[in-house]
């Protein structure tokens, strides 16, 4: 499928690009890739891992390199994340690439099955903790921030500073959106159901903004990766033993970086699409009638064992209940 009629290229050469959550996994290997192909990135994290510290350690924008950039960024705190925006501008003129990729996957901390009021809960029931009630960490990092980072990116590409050189959104000055969606938007799971309605979410609000494209040059896509080697899993015990070492087999990050790239040069993507990313294999997930994900990297062995703790949990006595 050619683009649509009218609108120009688009090179990430020469570009500058936001991407939250690149301190590590899948957005570090995005960051990396777009750097060495002559893109500005712009890091919004709490914090690097080594690997990330070191690539902003090595493109300063010296010797001809472009240059990364690392922001502190809360990406739940809706003034971190229009920050992030304003450094960009500092830092580069704007941002012709924005990737609002941070996310987590069901942690102790924000998980259906470790309801607030927990000790290992951060959702506070009773709003001491946070600004009021009715909050999810989760929803707010895996749904409100690539929502909330959408709207923020398409009016500055609108409405761009006087110093702006990225100039304003139009056909003929495209820009791009990629957001990190996953196979779970298209399937239940049992044991992780906040993750899979955020994933679902996801898919469903790339899919709305499809049309931006061709009226606005502003292209939205999302990548749904399938088990992916990042720290998501490698750092977490509890979900490191989903994956059988003997059978399963992972996607790595770098795979899902080349088909983000894709998604902001490619003229046979279009906007609205859902790239699913799994071992040597991709493939656009049409929101109608549209199998499930199959193929290698697209399934975990143990996760009858998880189910099973989850219904340890809830044989506890008072699960979910508040204490006063």
């Amino acid at each position: 499928m050619a683009a649509p009629t009218g609108t120009s290229s688009f090179k990430v050469d020469g570009k500058t690009a936001i991407i939250t959550g690149a301190g590590s996994g899948i957005n570090y290997c995005f960051a990396k890739l777009l750097l060495s192909r002559n893109c500005n990135v712009l890091i919004a994290d709490l914090a690097l891992r080594p690997e990330a510290q070191r690539l902003v350690d090595e493109y300063t924008g010296k010797d001809g390199k472009p240059r990364a950039v690392f922001v502190k960024t809360n990406v739940t705190l809706w003034p971190d994340l229009s920050n992030m925006f304003d450094q960009a501008d500092k830092e580069f003129g704007g941002a012709d690439i924005v990737c609002p990729g941070a996310g987590v996957f069901e942690p102790p901390f924000s998980n259906f099955w470790i309801p607030p009021g927990d000790p290992k809960s951060k959702d506070d029931p009773s709003g001491e903790k946070g600004s009021g009630l009715g909050h999810y960490g989760l929803l707010d990092i895996n749904v409100t921030h690539p929502i909330r980072t959408s709207q923020l990116a398409i009016s500055r590409w609108l409405n761009p500073p006087k110093d702006s050189k990225v100039g304003k959104a139009s056909p003929m000055n495209p820009k791009r959106l990629v957001h990190i969606s996953s196979i779970a938007g298209q399937m239940p799971g049992f044991p992780i159901p906040l993750y899979i309605a955020s994933k679902h979410a996801v898919s469903g609000f790339v899919r709305s903004l499809g049309p931006l494209e061709e009226s606005l040059g502003i292209r939205v896509n999302g990548v749904a990766p399938g088990i992916i080697k990042t720290p998501l899993f490698t750092d977490n015990p509890e979900k490191l033993k989903l994956f059988d070492e003997a059978s399963d087999t992972w996607v790595m990050p770098e795979e899902v970086a080349e088909q983000m790239l894709r998604c902001c040069e490619a003229s046979d993507v279009t906007g609205g699409w859902i790239l699913e990313v799994l071992k040597d294999k991709y493939r656009n997930v049409e929101w109608q009638n549209a199998p499930g994900p199959e193929g290698t990297g697209s399934t975990v062995s143990n996760t009858a064992e998880m189910g099973r703790d989850v219904f340890d949990w809830l044989a506890m006595p008072g699960w979910g209940t508040v204490q006063k």
